[in-house]
């Protein structure tokens, strides 16, 4: 029987540690209230539960919070959790109709409040809507140059994030989990903090997911 060499051994384990499946490391359905997240400005979140579901809200478009460059100014970060390769799933729901200004955003990356990634789900893209972004110590940029508009209603969307820090691939995926809404590669950051919440409009979001390797 033919015995494989040792190098050969090394490329399959290095493929098989290369595939290893996520963890799930954090999920949050709100039953139990908002303790576990970071929120900037609380005054204008809270935990409702309009339909028999709990979820969380953004209930004003002003927020107190000032951020130290032009980004958003919702923010909800997971409490003690720093992730690198990561998958961010959860459902959200706009309950104002701004018409084109509907967002949320995705925080990935997060260093300091003048460090981070954000996804921006604008309904209609610009520069400054409906991209990846990034925020390196001055106003926010695009990443992506997105012409694809959010298809926001007003009922309940499925958006899903995956980051790989190797490789720097970031895509995002709003309705569609099998097509990305955008992606892009980058490396400006590594590992950091997620969370979620809007540059400046309401939203619902429940049932958050991530998982990291």
């Amino acid at each position: 029987m033919r015995t494989l060499g040792l190098s050969v051994v090394l490329a399959f384990a290095a493929a098989a540690s290369a595939v290893e499946p996520a963890e799930l490391v954090f999920e949050d359905g709100f039953e139990q209230g908002f303790e576990r997240w970071d929120v900037f400005a609380p005054e204008t979140w809270a935990v409702s539960a309009a339909d028999g579901d709990p979820a969380v809200e953004i209930t004003a478009r002003k927020s107190a919070y000032t951020p130290p460059h032009r980004s958003p100014g919702h923010v909800a970060l997971v409490k003690d959790l720093v992730v690198g390769d990561v998958e961010i799933t959860f459902r959200v729901r706009s309950t104002k109709d701004t018409g084109k200004h509907r967002d949320c955003c995705i925080f990935f990356g997060w260093q300091d409040p003048a460090h981070f990634y954000y996804v921006h789900l604008g309904a209609r893209p610009d520069p400054n809507s409906g991209q990846v972004m990034v925020v390196d110590g001055a106003p926010r940029r695009p990443l992506t140059t997105n012409e694809k508009e959010t298809p926001w209603t007003d009922g309940w969307h499925k958006v899903r994030l995956t980051r790989d820090v190797a490789s720097g691939e970031i895509a995002v995926y709003f309705d569609d989990m099998d097509t990305p809404h955008m992606s892009v590669v980058d490396h400006t950051y590594g590992s950091g903090r997620v969370g979620i919440g809007s540059f400046d409009d309401m939203n619902a979001f429940d049932d958050v997911r991530i998982s990291s390797r």
